[in-house]
């Protein structure tokens, strides 16, 4: 066992496990730079950006820059969800106009309104399922999901009783219709690179 291993143990059987506890170990550890660590469900991943990665969240976010504020804008900074021990690092969060951070300076998801998530291979069973499963549950009305390795995007709207009404995909190349969305415009994909 690891000395976090052993402090988490001992927190858990003090019932005092905690997305703070878990981050506050974390942090002290020598991760490398460049790497996305959440926890979803009580589980930590740790997953180092690709390039590919990358450009397609900033393709996204410049593209979002006609209706959010960069101020309104979070990529890979934690956002604390419902559910057992949830604190993602959401690839690419937008917060809705009324929104203000907490007493600790953390965006509240239930001022996320759109949320996009880039498939890595090594996660994305999480992006498909938890982490989908978390958002509906918490009401995020449009979470997108990116796919370089497949080509393709999936949308995902009408959250109510945990899970997504609607669903639609369609390959790189196809735009995204957010315009019945509280996001309000037509992201464009074409130029997506691919894994």
């Amino acid at each position: 066992m690891t000395v976090l291993e052993d402090r988490i143990e001992m927190a858990e059987e003090r019932g005092e496990l905690t997305l703070d506890v878990l981050f506050e170990h974390l942090e002290k550890m020598p991760i490398p730079e460049g790497t996305k660590i959440e926890i979803v469900g009580g589980n930590i991943f740790m997953s180092p950006q690709r390039q590919s990665h990358w450009e397609i969240i900033f393709c996204i976010a410049k593209q979002l820059d006609a209706r959010y504020s960069q101020k309104r804008l979070a990529s890979d900074v934690r956002i604390d969800f419902p559910g057992h021990l949830n604190g993602f690092a959401c690839d690419l969060a937008a917060m809705a106009e009324r929104s203000v951070k907490d007493s600790r300076g953390r965006w509240r998801y239930q001022d996320v309104e759109f949320v996009v998530e880039v498939i890595s291979k090594d996660t994305a069973g999480n992006d498909y399922g938890p982490k989908m499963d978390t958002y509906a549950a918490a009401e995020v009305p449009v979470y997108l999901i990116v796919d370089p390795n497949t080509g393709e995007w999936h949308l995902h709207t009408l959250p109510k009783d945990g899970k997504y009404h609607s669903a639609v995909g369609f390959p790189f190349g196809e735009d995204v219709d957010l315009t019945g969305t509280p996001v309000g415009l037509v992201l464009e994909t074409g130029e997506s690179p691919r894994d």
